[in-house]
Protein backbone atom coordinates (compact mmCIF):
# COMPACT_ATOMS: atom_id res chain seq x y z
CA UNK A 1 0.00 0.00 0.00
CA UNK A 2 1.02 3.41 -0.95
CA UNK A 3 2.73 5.67 2.12
CA UNK A 4 0.59 8.68 0.36
CA UNK A 5 -2.60 7.47 1.72
CA UNK A 6 -3.64 9.06 4.66
CA UNK A 7 -6.49 7.83 6.92
CA UNK A 8 -8.80 9.00 9.91
CA UNK A 9 -12.67 8.64 11.24
CA UNK A 10 -13.78 5.34 11.73
CA UNK A 11 -11.04 3.23 11.74
CA UNK A 12 -11.71 0.32 13.62
CA UNK A 13 -15.27 -1.10 12.28
CA UNK A 14 -16.25 1.49 9.44
CA UNK A 15 -19.56 0.19 7.29
CA UNK A 16 -18.79 3.10 4.89
CA UNK A 17 -15.80 5.21 3.51
CA UNK A 18 -14.98 8.58 2.15
CA UNK A 19 -12.22 9.27 -0.17
CA UNK A 20 -11.01 12.39 -0.18
CA UNK A 21 -9.11 14.07 -3.00
CA UNK A 22 -7.23 17.68 -2.51
CA UNK A 23 -6.51 20.47 -5.23
CA UNK A 24 -3.36 21.20 -6.83
CA UNK A 25 -1.45 22.58 -4.34
CA UNK A 26 -3.21 21.19 -1.10
CA UNK A 27 -2.71 18.29 0.44
CA UNK A 28 -4.49 15.23 1.99
CA UNK A 29 -4.48 16.88 5.43
CA UNK A 30 -6.13 20.05 4.03
CA UNK A 31 -8.92 18.36 2.19
CA UNK A 32 -9.84 15.90 4.79
CA UNK A 33 -10.17 18.68 7.71
CA UNK A 34 -13.40 19.09 5.43
CA UNK A 35 -15.08 16.67 7.39
CA UNK A 36 -15.78 18.71 10.48
CA UNK A 37 -18.40 20.23 8.47
CA UNK A 38 -19.47 17.05 7.06
CA UNK A 39 -22.11 14.37 7.99
CA UNK A 40 -19.57 11.75 8.16
CA UNK A 41 -18.89 11.11 11.54
CA UNK A 42 -19.48 7.32 11.54
CA UNK A 43 -17.58 7.10 8.16
CA UNK A 44 -13.57 5.75 7.51
CA UNK A 45 -11.62 8.80 6.20
CA UNK A 46 -9.05 8.18 3.18
CA UNK A 47 -6.84 10.91 1.78
CA UNK A 48 -4.70 10.18 -1.05
CA UNK A 49 -1.77 13.07 -1.56
CA UNK A 50 -0.04 13.66 -5.00
CA UNK A 51 3.69 13.77 -4.98
CA UNK A 52 4.93 18.23 -4.64
CA UNK A 53 1.09 18.33 -4.09
CA UNK A 54 0.09 18.03 -8.22
CA UNK A 55 -1.58 15.27 -9.63
CA UNK A 56 -0.91 16.14 -13.11
CA UNK A 57 0.96 19.03 -14.79
CA UNK A 58 -1.07 20.95 -16.97
CA UNK A 59 -4.79 21.90 -17.27
CA UNK A 60 -7.52 19.39 -17.38
CA UNK A 61 -8.90 20.66 -20.56
CA UNK A 62 -5.38 20.14 -22.13
CA UNK A 63 -4.87 16.47 -24.48
CA UNK A 64 -4.77 14.08 -22.13
CA UNK A 65 -1.27 13.13 -23.71
CA UNK A 66 0.68 16.18 -21.88
CA UNK A 67 -0.75 15.28 -18.43
CA UNK A 68 0.79 11.72 -18.56
CA UNK A 69 2.10 9.65 -17.09
CA UNK A 70 1.31 11.81 -13.76
CA UNK A 71 -2.76 11.55 -15.04
CA UNK A 72 -2.50 7.36 -15.00
CA UNK A 73 -0.75 7.69 -11.70
CA UNK A 74 -2.88 9.71 -10.20
CA UNK A 75 -6.01 7.15 -11.15
CA UNK A 76 -3.71 3.92 -9.80
CA UNK A 77 -3.61 6.10 -6.51
CA UNK A 78 -7.58 6.47 -6.10
CA UNK A 79 -7.75 2.53 -7.45
CA UNK A 80 -5.43 1.87 -4.11
CA UNK A 81 -7.48 3.65 -1.82
CA UNK A 82 -10.63 1.93 -3.09
CA UNK A 83 -8.79 -1.59 -2.62
CA UNK A 84 -8.22 -0.12 0.98
CA UNK A 85 -11.78 0.85 1.46
CA UNK A 86 -12.77 -3.14 0.10
CA UNK A 87 -10.10 -4.71 2.11
CA UNK A 88 -11.79 -3.62 5.38
CA UNK A 89 -15.05 -4.92 4.20
CA UNK A 90 -17.07 -1.79 2.80
CA UNK A 91 -18.79 -2.60 -0.21
CA UNK A 92 -18.78 -0.23 -3.37
CA UNK A 93 -21.98 1.40 -2.28
CA UNK A 94 -20.63 2.35 0.73
CA UNK A 95 -17.92 4.19 -0.77
CA UNK A 96 -17.91 7.83 -1.11
CA UNK A 97 -15.34 10.45 -2.65
CA UNK A 98 -15.17 14.00 -2.53
CA UNK A 99 -12.69 16.38 -4.72
CA UNK A 100 -11.80 20.08 -4.91
CA UNK A 101 -10.44 21.48 -7.70
CA UNK A 102 -8.05 19.06 -9.28
CA UNK A 103 -9.04 16.68 -6.68
CA UNK A 104 -12.90 17.07 -8.23
CA UNK A 105 -11.60 16.24 -11.88
CA UNK A 106 -9.88 13.55 -10.48
CA UNK A 107 -13.04 12.35 -8.10
CA UNK A 108 -14.98 12.74 -11.68
CA UNK A 109 -12.82 11.11 -13.97
CA UNK A 110 -12.09 8.08 -11.81
CA UNK A 111 -15.51 7.18 -11.04
CA UNK A 112 -16.75 7.67 -14.87
CA UNK A 113 -14.15 5.26 -16.06
CA UNK A 114 -15.30 2.40 -13.15
CA UNK A 115 -18.89 3.79 -12.87
CA UNK A 116 -20.87 1.52 -10.42
CA UNK A 117 -23.26 1.65 -7.85
CA UNK A 118 -21.44 4.29 -4.98
CA UNK A 119 -22.97 5.78 -1.95
CA UNK A 120 -21.96 9.46 -3.30
CA UNK A 121 -19.83 11.70 -5.16
CA UNK A 122 -19.27 15.14 -4.64
CA UNK A 123 -17.06 17.24 -7.16
CA UNK A 124 -16.51 20.68 -5.85
CA UNK A 125 -15.49 22.76 -9.00
CA UNK A 126 -14.21 19.96 -11.42
CA UNK A 127 -14.98 18.51 -14.41
CA UNK A 128 -14.18 15.21 -16.84
CA UNK A 129 -10.44 15.45 -18.02
CA UNK A 130 -9.49 16.12 -21.94
CA UNK A 131 -8.96 18.47 -24.67
CA UNK A 132 -12.37 16.71 -25.40
CA UNK A 133 -14.24 14.25 -24.09
CA UNK A 134 -14.03 10.67 -24.98
CA UNK A 135 -17.01 8.86 -24.51
CA UNK A 136 -14.96 5.09 -24.80
CA UNK A 137 -13.51 6.02 -21.81
CA UNK A 138 -16.00 5.90 -19.43
CA UNK A 139 -18.08 2.55 -19.23
CA UNK A 140 -19.99 1.32 -16.54
CA UNK A 141 -23.82 1.91 -14.62
CA UNK A 142 -23.85 4.13 -12.08
CA UNK A 143 -27.03 2.64 -10.80
CA UNK A 144 -28.32 5.85 -9.28
CA UNK A 145 -25.65 6.87 -7.47
CA UNK A 146 -25.84 10.63 -6.49
CA UNK A 147 -23.56 12.86 -7.56
CA UNK A 148 -23.31 16.96 -6.32
CA UNK A 149 -21.36 18.97 -9.03
CA UNK A 150 -21.02 22.48 -7.52
CA UNK A 151 -18.94 25.74 -10.08
CA UNK A 152 -19.18 29.04 -10.47
CA UNK A 153 -19.76 30.76 -13.78
CA UNK A 154 -17.40 32.38 -14.17
CA UNK A 155 -14.33 29.85 -12.70
CA UNK A 156 -10.90 31.04 -14.13
CA UNK A 157 -9.75 26.94 -14.25
CA UNK A 158 -13.26 25.10 -15.12
CA UNK A 159 -15.29 26.25 -18.01
CA UNK A 160 -18.83 26.05 -17.18
CA UNK A 161 -19.64 24.06 -20.48
CA UNK A 162 -17.17 21.42 -19.36
CA UNK A 163 -19.08 20.97 -16.09
CA UNK A 164 -22.11 20.55 -18.11
CA UNK A 165 -20.63 18.37 -21.09
CA UNK A 166 -19.89 16.23 -17.52
CA UNK A 167 -23.24 16.07 -16.14
CA UNK A 168 -24.64 14.88 -19.37
CA UNK A 169 -22.09 11.91 -19.48
CA UNK A 170 -22.41 10.95 -16.29
CA UNK A 171 -26.89 10.91 -16.44
CA UNK A 172 -25.89 8.82 -19.52
CA UNK A 173 -23.97 6.51 -17.47
CA UNK A 174 -26.54 5.98 -14.98
CA UNK A 175 -25.91 8.79 -12.05
CA UNK A 176 -28.22 11.47 -10.46
CA UNK A 177 -26.55 14.02 -10.75
CA UNK A 178 -27.35 17.74 -8.93
CA UNK A 179 -25.32 20.56 -10.76
CA UNK A 180 -25.38 24.18 -9.09
CA UNK A 181 -23.61 27.09 -11.32
CA UNK A 182 -23.42 30.28 -8.98
CA UNK A 183 -22.86 33.38 -10.33
CA UNK A 184 -19.50 34.87 -9.50
CA UNK A 185 -18.54 32.58 -6.48
CA UNK A 186 -14.68 32.10 -7.10
CA UNK A 187 -12.80 29.43 -6.73
CA UNK A 188 -13.94 27.91 -3.34
CA UNK A 189 -16.10 25.78 -1.56
CA UNK A 190 -19.29 27.35 0.02
CA UNK A 191 -21.59 27.03 2.97
CA UNK A 192 -24.63 26.55 0.69
CA UNK A 193 -22.64 23.46 -0.92
CA UNK A 194 -21.83 21.92 2.09
CA UNK A 195 -25.18 22.17 3.03
CA UNK A 196 -26.25 20.67 0.38
CA UNK A 197 -24.18 17.64 -0.04
CA UNK A 198 -25.10 17.06 3.79
CA UNK A 199 -28.52 17.27 3.04
CA UNK A 200 -28.38 14.96 -0.43
CA UNK A 201 -25.86 12.94 0.29
CA UNK A 202 -24.47 12.37 3.86
CA UNK A 203 -27.83 11.84 4.74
Amino acid sequence: MSNNIYQSGNLDNPTKALIMIHGRGGTAKDIMGLAEYLNVGDYLLIGPEASQNTWYPNSFIAPISTNQPKLDQALELINQTVELAKEKGIQSENIYFLGFSQGACLTLEYTSRNAQKYGGIVAFTGGLIGEELTRGHYKGDFENTPVFIGTSDPDFHVPVERVQETTKLMRELGAQVEERIYPNMGHTITQEEIRIVNETIFK
